[in-house]
């Protein structure tokens, strides 16, 4: 499991610091919630951010783009420091193109799919990942009750990955704690994302190391 914790639930005044505690607490990457307030219904932060942050860690950052026209931005997050992308299935017309031109660009290339999208949705674009991220709420806010269903949903995903031997690896974001990442991982999730968890419990170090032992 690695840990990923999310920087919405972070205090920005404190960002550098409260990565590092994170960091500190056994936290292997940064994920970055990127909203535009069209495809979801909430505004957070840009690529000035991500370049700032990219010189307060050497963590990988994973971006995370909710947001629509995510091709005008793509290239702005990778220049700004991100190592990891992720695109929505819902809101990119053309996601071969995409995943291709951040493999291009030597990012680690990653699609997002909701809570209501079918998986489906990936099948013909599921050997070109590096990987999956799959929201275990419905993307806009931070500190929302995990979706249940969500874990059978892990779990048939992780059986498609075996079934055609591909090596895409599997992120979940969304409602992630303590008390349930054992399961979350025992469905075969490989990366979780934790905002609330890790950034709102006061002690981030203290935080992570619950989390990563929780999960184990």
């Amino acid at each position: 499991m690695i840990l990923a914790p999310s920087i919405l639930s972070a205090d920005f005044a404190r960002l550098a610091e409260q990565v590092a505690e994170a960091k500190a607490g056994g936290a292997g990457m940064v994920h970055v919630d990127v909203m535009d307030g069209h495809f979801v219904p909430n505004i957070t932060l840009g690529p000035p951010i991500v370049k700032s942050l990219r010189k307060a860690t050497d963590l990988p950052l994973d971006c995370h783009l909710m947001i629509e026209n995510a091709d005008r931005w793509v290239d702005a997050f990778v220049d700004a420091g991100a190592g990891w992308v992720s695109v929505h299935v819902e809101a990119v017309p053309h996601l071969e193109r995409t995943v291709a031109h951040l493999k291009s660009r030597g990012a680690k290339a990653g699609v997002a799919i909701n809570p209501a999208t079918p998986l489906v949705a990936l099948e013909e674009i599921l050997p070109e990942l590096d990987y999956v991220l799959v929201m275990s709420v419905n993307p806009g806010f931070g500190g929302q009750t995990f979706i249940p269903s969500t874990l059978d949903k892990i779990r048939r995903l992780r059986a498609q990955v075996q079934a055609r031997g591909l090596h895409t690896r599997i992120e979940v974001d969304g409602g992630v704690d303590a008390s349930n990442v054992a399961r979350v991982v025992e469905a075969g999730a490989e990366i979780v994302v934790a905002g609330n968890a890790v950034f709102g419990q006061g002690d981030a170090a203290a935080a992570a190391r619950r989390m990563l032992e929780a999960g184990r």
